[in-house]
């Protein structure tokens, strides 16, 4: 028997970093997925497929002592097991969405895996899924918040605060967007400190930051519900002004925005910065024009749009 489940990856709209501290970030699911199919097997091993590498490893073997980017499934197959049977399983991942570049790829890996190992057992809730992959995914990254999970659980446009948690924004919110890939590595952990140091240093400057990007958040909720693509392009360009400013952008982000911008609505970088994916809203009429404009410029680029259906499982 094989079980078949995909979820979509994600983009930050709105947020990334404030969210650290406190503020509303707002996220989006979008069309590009990772696809996991899973199947029991006679042997006691959680065997795992995937472009980033493969493994068998003992359904006995500690998860401290497992590669990191093998735990979450590990962690999954061996509490769905501990709860059905004692057997192994095969789990094969197959992803639409690079990795490492701000896009959701770990939490949309973690929740299709979810859903396709516990499924081979017994029909899983969205609730069950969702507190499966926060759990696995806590094995890689122990603070997450699970908006990321969330959003691919569920799809469509998600906010999230800490005091608050996460709140789905009901309407079917259609976005045309174009995902730029700057090709830089970037350490989001490195880029979380600097942004840190930035706070200690100049501390009046960023509580000014923050209250301005709050404002731009509300403003950006209020275009959403009305619609208004060209008040939310402004948002994002605005947004990226902030995330600037913080010092989480660099010149090749930055030229590549100012070769692209004619076409835009708005554009920003997306997640940690200092490389990863730059998200350009545009005008669906405009699109080819964008595109060329693209092309012309070589950037690595793909189309994307919200995901409302989110997880999905197949068989």
């Amino acid at each position: 028997m094989k079980s078949i489940a995909s979820a979509p990856g994600k983009v930050i709209l709105f947020g990334e970093h404030f969210v650290v501290h406190g503020l509303q970030a707002v996220l989006g699911a979008i069309d590009k997925h990772v696809t996991v199919t899973s199947s029991k097997i006679g042997d006691e091993i959680i065997s795992i497929e995937s472009i980033l590498g493969n493994a068998s490893i003992k359904n006995s073997t500690s998860i401290e002592n497992v590669d990191k980017k093998f735990r979450p499934f590990v962690y999954i197959a061996r509490k769905t097991l501990e709860k059905f049977e004692n057997s192994g399983i095969n789990i094969k991942i197959d992803s639409q969405i690079p990795s490492g570049v701000g896009l959701g790829s770990s939490s949309a890996c973690c929740v299709a895996a979810a859903a396709s190992v516990m499924n081979l057992f017994s029909k899983p809730s969205h609730e069950q899924i969702l507190q499966m992959s926060i759990n696995a995914e806590k094995t890689i990254f122990p603070n997450t918040s699970g908006a990321d999970c969330n959003v691919c659980t569920y799809g469509g446009i998600i906010t999230y605060d800490k005091k608050n948690g996460l709140k789905n924004l009901d309407k079917k919110f259609d976005l045309d967007m174009i995902i730029i890939n700057s090709n830089l590595e970037h350490s989001t952990e490195h880029v979380v400190k600097r942004v840190e140091d930035f706070k200690e240093k100049n501390p009046k400057i960023f509580l000014s930051l923050c209250k301005e990007e709050e404002k731009l958040v509300q403003k950006s909720i209020e275009s959403l519900e009305n619609n208004d693509m060209t008040t939310l392009g402004k948002c994002m360009s605005q947004n990226q002004m902030y995330l600037e400013q913080l010092g989480v952008s660099n010149d090749k982000l930055l030229s590549i925005i100012e070769s692209v911008e004619t076409t835009s609505l708005g554009i920003k970088l997306t997640g940690a910065g200092d490389g990863g994916c730059l998200i350009m809203l545009v005008n669906p009429k405009l699109k080819e024009s964008a595109i060329n404009n693209l092309e012309s410029n070589s950037h690595e680029y793909f189309s994307v749009k919200i995901d409302h259906g989110g997880v999905q499982i197949f068989n």
